[in-house]
């Protein structure tokens, strides 16, 4: 019986970014706990090749940072072939320099990869889910929506908007019987930090500031994922889960 609580069979869960690294680990992830995964992103040769490697993975190309993109393609998509039940915003990006250099470019591209897409496309899958009176709702945060290390203070500030903004959807959506949380990860072997994990002297450092010393590996977020995107969360809401390898449990 227990099991059953995690079982996501018969639902179907878009995925933002999820043509590589987290977003498709977790694509994947969903897709063993028997979800229909429908994969997103601006790249439609790597989302193909993507939804190659996942059994009956559907796609769905548009630039998440377009608002009027992302609600025509979410209510077509509805229309024509079905429900979203599940929301994993994972589209985000990642820009390091020192910020007293850092160009204001730059910045807004940040603010619109790492936010302005949580709002677009949360915004368009709750409407739908708020007449169905049930859906499930996961963004992507970061270690950095508790936590600064210099020259990632953008980076920073998006990704605690991102925890804020997962309270904030919590807030309005959970009385429609929507439940709106977030995953924080650590540290991960990633495309995105892949600079880092070619840099023997950040590895080291972190090996010795994350208790578990190590990086994490992708794989070890889809369980965080299942559990949110199940019945076995039916009365979480609101919640950042920070799975990061213990980092930000200790000085």
């Amino acid at each position: 019986m227990s099991l059953e609580l995690f079982d996501l069979r018969g639902r179907r869960a878009l995925v933002t970014g999820s043509s590589q690294g987290i977003g498709f680990a977790l694509a994947h992830g969903l897709a063993d706990a028997g979800a229909e995964v429908i994969l997103n992103g601006r790249d439609e040769e790597k989302l193909a090749d993507a939804a190659g490697r996942i059994a009956g993975a559907r796609q769905l190309p548009f630039d998440a940072t377009d608002h009027q993109a992302v609600r025509a393609a979410v209510d077509r998509f509805e229309t024509e072939v079905g429900a979203i039940d599940i929301l994993v915003n994972n589209a985000g990006m990642q820009h390091r320099t020192p910020l007293e250099e850092f160009p204001a470019d730059a910045f807004e591209k940040l603010l619109r990869t790492n936010v302005s897409t949580v709002f677009n496309v949360g915004q368009a899958v709750a409407r739908h889910m708020i007449k169905r009176g049930a859906g499930k709702i996961i963004n992507i945060a970061s270690v950095q929506t508790a936590l600064a290390r210099p020259g990632i203070a953008p980076y920073t500030a998006t990704k605690g908007a991102v925890g804020n903004l997962t309270k904030g959807m919590a807030t309005d959506w959970a009385k429609y019987g929507l439940q709106c949380n977030a995953i924080a990860p650590g540290y991960f072997d990633t495309p995105l930090n892949a600079a880092l994990v070619a840099d023997p002297a950040f590895s080291a450092w972190l090996e010795k500031r994350t208790p578990a010393g190590r990086w994490g590996k992708v794989d070890e977020l889809v369980g965080a994922c299942i559990f949110l995107a199940s019945d076995a969360s039916s009365f979480v809401n609101g919640h950042v889960l920070y799975v990061d390898g213990g980092i930000t449990a200790s000085l």
